[in-house]
C-alpha cells in the first residue's frame, strides 16, 4: 500500500511540474526563511543558559526616584558585595564584576589589544568558564595574577600553554599568567579574552563608599535558600549600611532575564530584546503559514484534477479515512523533500546570514536535538499544509464524481478566498513595518545631534600621553595639522559619569534630577563645534579660574531656573563651579532619546580622551599628527578614532533588525506571489474554453485580462482593509519604546496598499494576459 502510495506521489508531482514545483520551491522558500529566524532566535534565548547554577545566580540592583521618574540600574557601590558576603547568610558567594575594558597587552614584543575584566575570586565558582590550566581556587590568589584565552596565549607567546609567563598591561604593570581559560561562547553576556584579580584595581584602603555606584555586583544563592524573604532585607540595603542613601531601594534580579527583559520603565520591568525576539518569532510563524497557505490554496484548486480518483476509490471500497491518509502521507512526503531542499538553502546562505547579524550561527547535525526538531517540523509543516485539502478532496460524492455532474463550490465566500486574503494581510503588514522601520532610522539620523561630527576625532589617553599632553598638544596646533584640541572625561558619543546632589541657589529641596556630567578642558566648544548659546567657551590662558568653571545645557538651565545663569554658582559637594556658558543640547548617548539636562565641568576633573578638530586637508596631516602621537607616545600604537564612525554605530542594532524585516518580507512577498501565480494559472487554464468564446464573441484583450485579474485584486483590497488597522496598532506600540520617534502618516498605508496591489497585478497579469491572447481555435477545436 505504502509503494502504491509513494507511485501516485511522484505521478502527480511529474504530470503537475509547474504546480509541483510552486509548491515545493514555495515551501522550502518558507522553511528556510524560518529556520534562518529560528537559528537567531534560539541564539537569543539561549544566552549564558550553559551555567549549571543559573537558577541561583543574580545581579544586585538600584531602584530610586531620579527626574520624576522611578529609575532602576545595576551599577552598583563596590563596598555592597563585602557587605553582602559578611551579613547574608542565605547568599553563598558574591562576586564584583568591573567594567569590561579593552587595553594593550604585551609579550615578547608583540602588542595586541585585548578586552577584559577584573574580577572577584568567587567569579570562576559561580559562572561555568572552565579553566583549561591553572587551579580555580588559587589563580587569582597573587594580585598582579592574569587569566588568559588559548587565543591571547597563542597570539602573545605562540602557544596556548603559557601558565608562569608575563605579560605587560599598558607597558606598566607585569602580570604572571597563572591560568588558560575556555573563551565565552558567541551566546553569553561576558566578553573577555583576559581575567585579573578585584585586587588589582583595588586601592589600598576598602572602599566604604556607599554613593559612588561603579560596579557591577553578582551573588550566588546558597540552595535553599528562599528569595523572597531576601529581598525584603535587601531593599534596604543602602538605608541600612550608609546614612547618605536613603533614596536607595536594592533588589536582585535573576540571570534568566538580564539578556531579554532588562529594559525599565518607571520602576517596572518593560519589555527589552524579548520584544525583538517576540517579533522575529511571529514573523518566522508567518512565513511558514504563508508557504503552507500556499499549497492548501493550489491542492484545493486542483482538486477537481483529482475527483475522478477520489470517486473511483470510494466506488471500490476506500473510506473517508484512508484517503485522508493517503493525501496527508503526500502532503508529508513533499514537506521532506521541501525540508531537505530548505536546508541545503540555509547552509548556502548562513554565512551572508551571519554576517548581516553579526553572528556565527550553525546547524548541529550531530545533535539528537536537531533531528526531532526535524521530524516535528517536517510533520507539523506537513499536517498544516495537508490537513484541509486532505478533508476537502476526500469529501467528495463518488455518484456525482463518476456520473460528471460534480460541481466545485462556488461562493462569495470560499476557504480559499480567505486563506488568499490571510496571506495578503500579512504581507501588507510587513511592508507597512519596513515602511516605518526605515522612516524611524531615517527620522533619527537626520536628527541635530547638536555639535560638528565632520572631522572630528580623538584618541584615548594613557599615562605618557597624559603626562606630554600640553606639549603634544603644542605641537600639533604649530605644526597646523590640527584646527583645536581638547581633552574630556569621555568620548562626545558616550557619557561615562551622571550624578545628582548638585547644589544651586533656589533649588528645590525634594529636586533629584540626575545630570550627565562630562568634564572638559578648554577650548571644548571650538573643538567640538558645539553651539554656544550665552558667555564663552572654556579659556585657562585667559581665566586661570576655568578649571572650577561650568558650561550647562539648555535642559539644564530649564531645571536650574536661572534668568541670568552667567555666573551662577553650582555645587558638587563641596566643591563649587562658576557658571560662564550656555550649551544647545547634544546628543551625548543614544539618538533615540531625549537629551538628559548635562554638565559640562572645567580642567578639575578627570580625563580619559584627546579631542581633535582636523583641518579640511585631514588625509594629508594624518601622518604627522601620528608622527606626533608616535614621538610622545613611542610604546603604543596610534589609534585614531572617529566621531562619525562612533555616530552611526549607534544605529547598528535597529539598521540590523531593519535589515531583517525586509529581507523576510521580501521573501514573504515572494512566497505569497508564487501562490497567487499558481492560482492564476489554474485559473486560466480552467477557463481556457471559456475565454476562447468571448474572445470569438468580440471580447479583447484587455476586457478579458481584467476578467481574470479582478477577483484577485478584491482580495488584495479586502486584505488591505484588514492589514491597515493591524499594522498601525503593533507599529504605534512599537514606536512609544523611542522617546524621539516619527508620527505614523495616513500615506504609508497608502503607499503599502498600491504596493500590494502592483505586486499581485504584475504576479497574475502574466497569466492572464497569457489567456488572452491565446488562439481561441486551439481552446475550441474538441468542442
Amino acid at each position: 500500500m505504502l509503494r502504491n502510495y509513494l507511485k501516485i506521489a511522484f505521478r502527480q508531482l511529474y504530470r503537475n511540474k509547474t504546480f509541483s514545483f510552486i509548491n515545493i520551491f514555495g515551501l522550502s522558500i518558507g522553511m528556510a526563511a524560518s529556520l534562518l529566524l529560528l537559528l537567531w532566535i534560539q541564539n537569543e534565548v539561549t544566552y549564558d543558559n550553559f551555567h549549571s547554577k543559573k537558577d541561583r545566580i543574580y545581579s544586585l540592583w538600584n531602584k530610586s526616584m531620579w527626574s520624576d521618574k522611578l529609575t532602576c540600574w545595576d551599577v552598583t557601590p563596590r563596598v555592597a558585595a563585602p557587605t553582602l558576603r559578611e551579613h547574608f547568610p542565605e547568599i553563598d558567594k558574591v562576586c564584583r564584576l568591573d567594567w569590561t575594558q579593552t587595553k594593550w597587552v604585551k609579550a615578547n614584543n608583540h602588542l595586541f589589544l585585548a578586552t577584559g575584566n577584573a574580577v572577584d575570586e568567587e567569579f570562576l565558582s559561580i559562572f561555568d568558564f572552565p579553566l583549561l590550566q591553572g587551579n580555580a581556587q588559587s589563580v587569582f590568589k597573587n594580585k598582579n595574577s592574569v587569566v588568559i584565552t588559548p587565543e591571547l596565549s597563542k597570539k602573545l607567546f605562540n602557544t596556548e600553554n603559557s601558565i608562569g609567563k608575563f605579560i605587560e598591561l599598558e607597558n606598566k604593570e607585569r602580570l604572571t599568567v597563572t591560568g588558560i581559560i575556555s573563551p565565552p561562547p558567541g551566546n553569553s553576556m561576558f566578553k573577555f579574552e583576559y581575567l585579573m584579580p578585584w585586587k588589582f584595581i583595588e586601592g589600598s584602603k576598602p572602599e566604604n563608599n556607599w554613593g559612588n555606584n561603579s560596579t557591577k555586583t553578582i551573588v550566588l544563592l546558597k540552595e535553599k535558600a528562599l528569595i523572597d524573604p531576601l529581598q525584603k532585607k535587601i531593599k534596604n540595603l543602602r538605608k541600612d549600611y550608609s546614612k547618605d542613601s536613603d533614596v536607595y531601594d536594592m533588589f536582585l534580579y535573576p540571570m534568566n532575564r538580564w539578556r531579554l527583559h532588562s529594559n525599565f520603565e518607571n520602576g517596572v520591568e518593560s519589555g527589552g530584546r524579548v520584544e525583538i525576539v517576540r517579533l522575529f518569532s511571529i514573523i518566522a510563524c508567518l512565513i511558514i503559514l504563508i508557504a503552507c497557505i500556499n499549497f492548501m490554496n493550489l491542492s484545493t484548486a486542483r482538486s477537481e484534477k483529482r475527483a475522478k480518483e477520489v470517486g473511483v476509490r470510494k466506488a471500490i471500497g476506500a473510506d473517508r479515512f484512508s484517503l485522508i491518509k493517503q493525501f496527508l502521507g503526500e502532503t508529508l512526503f513533499i514537506s521532506f523533500i521541501s525540508f531537505l531542499i530548505a536546508v541545503i538553502i540555509v547552509q548556502i546562505s548562513l554565512p551572508a546570514y551571519n554576517k548581516l547579524i553579526v553572528k556565527n550561527l550553525s546547524i548541529n547535525y550531530a545533535s539528537p536535538l536537531f533531528w526531532l526538531f526535524a521530524l516535528s517540523y517536517i510533520t507539523v509543516s506537513g499536517l498544516l499544509a495537508g490537513i484541509y485539502p486532505a478533508f476537502f478532496i476526500s469529501s467528495f460524492n463518488p455518484v456525482k464524481v463518476l456520473k460528471g455532474t460534480f460541481v466545485p463550490i462556488k461562493s462569495a465566500l470560499t476557504p480559499r478566498k480567505v486563506l488568499v486574503v490571510t496571506q495578503f494581510i500579512f504581507a501588507i503588514v510587513l511592508i507597512i513595518s519596513t515602511i516605518i522601520i526605515r522612516q524611524q532610522i531615517n527620522y533619527v539620523t537626520q536628527r541635530d545631534i547638536g555639535y560638528n561630527k565632520e572631522n572630528l576625532v580623538y584618541h584615548f589617553l594613557n599615562e605618557e600621553l597624559d603626562k606630554n599632553y600640553v606639549s603634544l598638544k603644542n605641537e600639533l596646533l604649530a605644526q597646523q595639522v590640527v584646527e583645536s584640541v581638547t581633552k574630556s572625561s569621555s568620548p562626545i558619543t558616550q557619557g561615562w559619569s551622571d550624578s545628582w546632589g548638585f547644589e544651586w541657589e533656589g533649588k528645590d529641596p525634594n529636586d533629584r534630577t540626575d545630570f550627565d556630567r562630562y568634564f572638559v578642558d578648554e577650548n571644548v566648544v571650538k573643538t567640538t563645534g558645539i553651539k554656544l548659546l550665552q558667555g564663552r567657551d572654556f579659556n585657562l590662558k585667559e581665566f586661570s579660574t576655568d578649571s572650577t568653571a561650568m558650561i550647562i545645557n539648555e535642559s539644564a538651565l530649564k531645571i536650574m531656573k536661572f534668568k541670568n545663569p552667567i555666573g551662577q554658582t553650582v555645587k558638587d559637594g563641596d566643591q563649587p563651579f562658576h557658571v560662564i556658558g550656555v550649551i544647545k543640547d547634544f546628543i551625548l548617548n543614544s539618538p533615540f532619546d531625549n537629551t538628559k539636562p548635562m554638565l559640562l565641568m572645567g580642567a578639575k576633573g578627570w580625563f580619559n580622551v584627546i579631542n581633535l578638530r582636523l583641518n579640511n586637508n585631514a588625509t594629508q596631516d594624518l601622518g604627522k599628527i601620528e608622527k606626533l602621537f608616535k614621538k610622545y607616545n613611542p610604546d603604543f600604537p596610534f589609534d585614531l578614532k572617529y566621531v562619525n564612525t562612533d555616530h552611526q554605530e549607534k544605529f547598528t542594532d535597529i539598521q540590523r533588525s531593519s535589515k531583517l524585516a525586509t529581507l523576510f518580507s521580501i521573501l514573504t512577498i515572494v512566497i505569497s506571489c508564487l501562490g497567487l501565480f499558481g492560482l492564476a494559472s489554474f485559473m486560466a487554464e480552467n477557463k481556457i474554453k471559456e475565454i476562447g468564446v468571448r474572445k470569438v464573441l468580440g471580447a479583447s484583450v484587455i476586457q478579458i485580462s481584467t476578467m481574470l485579474s479582478a477577483n484577485f485584486i478584491k482580495l488584495v483590497f479586502v486584505a488591505f482593509i484588514i492589514a491597515s488597522p493591524i499594522a498601525w496598532w503593533l507599529l504605534n506600540d512599537w514606536l512609544k519604546e523611542y522617546p524621539y520617534h516619527v508620527n505614523i502618516h495616513w500615506w504609508v498605508f497608502a503607499l503599502a496598499g498600491v504596493m500590494a496591489l502592483l505586486i499581485a497585478l504584475a504576479t497574475v497579469s502574466y497569466q492572464a494576459i497569457k489567456a488572452a491572447v491565446a488562439n481561441p481555435t486551439k481552446s475550441l477545436r474538441t468542442e
